[in-house]
């Protein structure tokens, strides 16, 4: 991608300087579409080779063992790849994507371009237990990003082609082109203004359409309605939904306790033996754990699930409908722990594919449940595809996404009432105990501060550093009345911070309060500024947010408050500074 970046810039340039600034940005989304589209197909193809020589070699030899060992192999060359050609710069995650729009002004290293293609490849090649989209988000982001970069676009622009990329990627996975604008807009961008879709829209199409021309027809994620929608149906429809809610926190509560464990771990080699062998075992015990798991998904909708404990070593134990049942059940929860101990280990990879492959299990199941014990008979197939939406929708807070990928899947929108009500549903249930999806949580905590608002978003942009004003004149406590006058004679400012010889700051000294005092010359040798100063009524330590800030400005009704790094002095942060920049990321951002 690099390289194509790079043969296109002098013909690029040539047509920059021809064209107008934005009939020169929608040409730009069109090459960013295209070039990301090519990109996803690049990933799939990679992992589809990778595939066919596993196959070869668990099939040709009858090695289940070592077909199921295959994961471990994939971790493993990921770990070595990330180590050594990436020297352990990588960045996992759309928290890391909306983290550089935020702090590092749409700028995302050259090398993320192919990092998550073949670290990723890597991985689900070898059958790790993750999906492929989330990486095709990265490299979509990182494109994106560096043509902007390279044709020294603005801030702005630079930050709607990196949506674009994004869009698109997901566009070209399941030739979805709404979906991939959507998840752009939910997940990356969340306060696009309108100027935005059209360009993210091109870059979805041009996308799709990559996707149309050169994926064989099989190796999409597709689905044809076998019933129509039924209202009578609706009251299972909304069970669904709240399940899926509740199915949704669980993915969250073990995705994040396995991560967490894993961290603790510090050996880089234990996490991949540890994580290859647990899911050797995993993926004896249950197959359909083994890579993405699509072509299983495909299988429950076509109401073939049988086919999936072949060569499973349970086999001999499922005898009938109520064990084959349980061990479809028991996958809903094991996929989550496969796919985190995947990524936990050293694999790369994205939630995206195993909140598919839950979703439609939930589906499966509980429809299937239903029928058998007879309490009505509802359509399987359709539970089991907008459930799919119902676990997206609750795993990243994208109900929009989650409801459009599903009706474009399924060739139409048939299902778009069920759709809606069970992504929303699971979205409310979810919400109601996390506030925050997985992703947000994770930048959250790198930004140390809530982002749940767009305002809040936007004041995240703001360093809290780059606003600290020095220009305030610094005394010291024993200074007497005198000195404090030449002070105040030569300042423009109204405030006056007292340190001692640390430079720690102890006290202030307001001119309003001295006024009265600084006109009386008996005074001038005897009083100290010691005497005149007040502790301050907040102050801000360095480390702190803007958030954090501003709710200190309300509670004291102050205009300045000084700020302190461990009681050192460093400037004032003033109210109307930060309201005045705010207002120029407003602006940015129409």
């Amino acid at each position: 991608m690099k390289l194509l970046i790079s043969f296109l810039r002098r013909p690029l340039l040539f047509l920059k300087g021809k064209l107008t600034e934005r009939n020169f940005f929608i040409v730009s989304s069109i090459i960013v579409g295209l070039i990301s589209g090519l990109a996803a197909m690049a990933l799939k193809y990679f992992v589809h080779s990778i595939e066919n020589i596993v196959n070869y070699y668990s099939h040709n030899y009858e090695e289940f063992l070592l077909f199921a060992l295959f994961p471990l192999i994939g971790i493993a060359l990921t770990v070595l790849f990330i180590k050594y050609v990436l020297t352990d710069k990588i960045r996992k995650g759309s928290a890391e994507i909306v983290f550089s729009i935020i702090k590092r002004s749409a700028v995302i290293p050259t090398r993320e371009m192919y990092a998550h293609l073949v670290s990723s490849g890597l991985t689900v090649g070898f059958g790790g237990s993750v999906g492929l989209e989330s990486p095709m988000v990265s490299t979509g982001s990182a494109i994106g990003s560096n043509y902007g970069r390279v044709y020294k676009l603005r801030y702005k622009e630079r930050t709607i082609l990196l949506g674009c990329g994004a869009a698109a990627g997901i566009a070209a996975a399941f030739n979805a082109p709404i979906a991939g604008v959507l998840f752009a807009i939910e997940v990356l961008l969340t306060d696009v203004s309108a100027s935005a879709f059209i360009p993210l829209i091109i870059s979805a199409a041009c996308g799709a359409l990559i996707s149309k021309m050169i994926l064989l027809e099989g190796v999409i994620l597709t689905f044809s309605l076998q019933q129509p929608f039924n209202y009578h149906n609706l009251p299972f429809y909304v069970l669904l939904g709240i399940l899926a809610g509740i199915v949704s926190l669980c993915y969250a509560r073990i995705f994040e306790g396995i991560e967490h464990f894993y961290k603790r771990i510090q050996s880089r080699w234990v996490k991949v033996v540890t994580g290859g062998i647990i899911l050797f075992i995993l993926i004896m015990l249950f197959p359909p754990l083994y890579g993405e798991g699509y072509k299983t998904i495909k299988a429950i909708a076509d109401m073939n699930a049988e086919v999936l404990t072949q060569t499973s070593l349970l086999k001999s134990i499922i005898t009938n409908e109520t064990h084959l049942l349980i061990f479809l059940a028991c996958l809903i929860f094991l996929k989550i722990v496969a796919a985190a101990i995947t990524l936990g280990s050293g694999g790369n990879g994205g939630s995206f594919g195993p909140s598919l492959f839950v979703g439609a299990y939930l589906g499966y199941v509980f429809s299937t449940l239903v029928n058998t014990l007879k309490i009505t008979t509802i359509p399987v197939s359709n539970f089991t595809i907008v459930a799919m939406a119902g676990i997206l929708s609750g795993v990243f807070y994208a109900p929009l996404t989650a409801i459009f990928l599903i009706a474009e899947l399924t060739g139409g929108y048939e299902l778009m009432i069920p759709l809606m009500i069970v992504s929303s549903l699971s979205l409310v249930v979810t919400h109601f105990f996390e506030p925050l999806s997985m992703e947000a949580k994770k930048l959250s905590f790198k930004l140390n501060q809530s982002i749940e608002t767009r305002d809040k978003l936007l004041l995240s942009r703001l360093d809290l550093s780059t606003l600290i004003e020095t220009n305030f004149s610094v005394v010291s406590p024993n200074q007497t009345l005198a000195n404090l006058v030449k002070v105040i004679a030569s300042s423009s400012r109204n405030i006056f911070p007292v340190v001692d010889e640390n430079q720690k700051l102890i006290g202030l000294v307001h001119l309003d309060k001295v006024r009265q005092v600084i006109f009386d010359h008996s005074k001038y040798d005897t009083i100290t500024v010691q005497q005149l100063m007040t502790p301050p009524a907040a102050v801000v330590e360095l480390r702190e947010n803007l958030h954090q800030a501003l709710s200190k400005f309300d509670a004291t009704n102050q205009w300045n408050i000084p700020v302190i790094d461990n009681g050192i002095y460093k400037g004032f942060l003033s109210k109307s500074t930060i309201l005045t920049r705010y207002r120029h990321e407003l602006l940015e951002s129409a």
